[in-house]
């Protein structure tokens, strides 16, 4: 294996890629690679393996995705690729990119299959023919096990956020799989990280892999705020223009979105609303890119907004807030983002828009800067009206100062005796005709929003909801499994404690047991019933309590009042392949099943152990 430093093509042009492709991409509004695309794509074409060690956002999902659609026979109705995703909603996202670069491929087909979903919807997506199959460990071994999912035609297995998968205790049903896989097949893995037990897996199934690494950048913003907003409950729009007319000290900003395309049509959304704005991209030739500069820094122009390629270089003293209305793809692009404010001694402020699938994209942006960034309260009506009604005052009151008002004075005065009201009526006639294009109360009401991420504990989602989120070892949560395993003839009554448990705040609310039907005897550990329920049941770690494992059988405890749907999901769940089988435990006060060794805690603990 070699490695190399990733660097920048020129353009996607430069890699090899099909002229209908490039036109769906410049359709779409891509204009450069990512360094990590830029290494990838060439090397995936050539159908070499290939290990790919990026931080997540770094645009490693096109990296694999380009090179996927150029091998795909639209004629041959049956699974050609399989891409593996530790979560659910990265599934999703996987298969919505790959879905929008098929812009110019008809008949394509990307099937997303994953725990959660009723198998039916599955199996008759399946069964209509898939040419690429992205999927959870688990969901995709169920459909091998079935027969419903033949991979005897498949080209290229993608295993993405290997680590992850490692983490979530995925990992033996990772190898289950490849070992299932045709022999003569491409492999690439995607990994942040690369430990012992991910470089196992990739020098026992991949065959002479490229080693691309991607450093990521790491930056100090220390003269910069950095805050974010939760994409929930209102359109991105309305909430950036509230944001914009309560920040204080605002002066000028840069707003950054992904597309040229989408420059020019939130340009002309701002200005429609008032706002001194233009569009910055690609398609501007140079003499007006610089008139468009010219102009934000004499303030003629308030905002800008650009892409990535088309802001690079700007330094504008006056720009006091950049807005990172998509998230960047890499860490790289935000540090260089964000650095278009906070110069010449000022401070700066940051405000990153996202959305609960890009919270691991925050995580990152978080570590790659050293520096946490704090939930924004998005402004309520109220907020809006008061901040309104404070610049209608000033302004009036910068009149009130002024000469030659006498004139009007009069007029008041006469409209005042000829419609037979007070001087302060017709002021109030007058402020509303004043305020009927940008007025001082907003209708409507203030949405609610469904946080993901609280600010204490800085974990996304909730049960149902579950995010991407790289996890170091330090942060990842530690299952209780103080269960005792039953005894053998001659053995002692003494229980068996594997793990020490865990330090942490316990679920909030009331807590159900269940018994399921997988033990040690199975070759169960707690990671694999954790892994099980969250990925299948999208049930987040910390609602998951305590765990207990015997021999034929478990306990878990989960919060009461679940949703219908998790349940459901719960009730078809495998773990190492088979049926768990769950419900509600009436057993034991200790939890173990009739024949099981009594867990007696007692003996252990002086008071009954916290459930976590």
């Amino acid at each position: 294996m070699s490695s190399t430093e990733a660097t920048n093509a020129l353009s996607f042009a430069d890699l090899g890629l099909s002229a209908s492709l490039l036109k769906t991409l410049t359709d779409i509004g891509y204009e450069t690679p990512s360094p990590i695309q830029a290494e990838c794509i060439p090397v995936l074409l050539q159908g070499r393996d290939l290990i790919g060690q990026a931080q997540t956002g770094t645009g490693k999902t096109a990296a694999f995705a380009l090179p996927l659609m150029e091998q795909i026979d639209v004629k041959l109705t049956k699974p050609q690729a399989l891409v593996l995703t530790p979560t659910r909603e990265l599934a999703i996202q996987v298969a919505e990119a790959l879905q929008s670069y098929a812009k110019n491929l008809p008949g394509f087909h990307v099937l997303p299959i994953y725990g959660g979903q009723s198998y039916t919807i599955q199996l008759k997506q399946l069964s209509r023919g898939a040419h690429i199959v992205v999927g959870t460990p688990g969901r995709v071994m169920d459909h091998i096990e079935r027969k419903t999912l033949n991979l005897d035609n498949l080209k290229t297995m993608v295993l993405d956020e290997a680590d992850e998968m490692l983490r979530m205790g995925f990992i033996d049903d990772v190898e289950w799989i490849l070992e299932r896989t045709p022999a003569q097949h491409q492999t690439a893995l995607f990994s942040a990280t690369m430990p012992e037990q991910i470089r196992r897996v990739a020098q026992k199934y991949l065959v002479e892999p490229r080693e691309i690494k991607i450093k990521s950048a790491t930056a100090t913003v220390a003269a910069i705020r950095q805050v974010y907003w939760q994409v929930s409950g209102m359109h991105k729009l309305d909430a950036l223009t509230r944001i914009l007319e309560v920040e204080d000290n605002f002066d000028a900003a840069i707003i950054f979105v992904r597309t040229k395309n989408s420059t020019v049509e939130l340009a002309d959304k701002l200005s429609a609303r008032g706002y001194a704005a233009a569009a910055l991209n690609g398609d501007l030739n140079q003499q007006m890119r610089e008139r468009v500069i010219e102009q934000l820094k004499s303030g003629a122009l308030d905002i800008v907004v650009a892409t990535d390629v088309a802001a690079r270089g700007i330094d504008v003293p006056r720009v006091s807030h950049v807005v990172n209305y998509d998230i960047p793809y890499d860490t790289e692009a935000y540090v260089h983002r964000i650095g278009r404010t906070g110069r010449a001694g000022r401070t700066g402020n940051a405000i990153l828009f996202v959305a609960p699938r890009e919270v691991s994209m925050l995580r990152s942006i978080e570590r790659a800067t050293r520096s946490p960034i704090a939930p924004l309260t998005l402004p309520s009506r109220a907020d809006v009206t008061n901040k309104r009604v404070a610049d209608f005052k000033a302004s009036v009151a910068e009149v009130l100062n002024a000469e030659g008002l006498d004139f009007f004075s009069n007029i008041v005065s006469q409209i005042a005796e000829e419609q037979n009201v007070s001087a302060e009526e017709v002021a109030g006639a007058l402020a509303m005709m004043a305020q009927k294009g940008k007025p001082l109360q907003i209708p409507g009401e203030d949405p609610v929003a469904r946080p993901f991420a609280a600010a204490d504990t800085r974990r996304p989602g909730s049960f149902g909801e579950r995010d991407r989120k790289p996890r170091s070892d330090e942060s990842r949560p530690r299952f209780d499994d103080r269960g005792a395993k039953p005894r053998s003839e001659g053995s002692s009554d003494r229980p068996r404690f594997d793990d020490k448990p865990r330090r942490a705040a316990a679920p909030a609310g009331d807590m159900v047991r269940y018994r399921i039907d997988v033990g040690r005897d199975h070759g169960v550990q707690v990671k694999d019933i954790v892994g099980a329920i969250a990925n299948e049941a999208g049930i987040e770690s910390r609602f998951i309590g305590r765990i207990a494992l015997y021999d034929e059988s478990s306990t878990v405890e989960l919060p009461s009042g679940m949703p219908a749907e998790a349940n459901n999901a719960l009730k078809r769940t495998r773990v190492r392949g088979i049926p768990i089988n769950m419900r509600q435990d009436e057993g034991r006060p200790d939890g173990a099943a009739d024949g099981e060794s009594k867990f007696d805690g007692e003996r252990k603990f002086k008071k009954k152990p916290s459930s976590y």
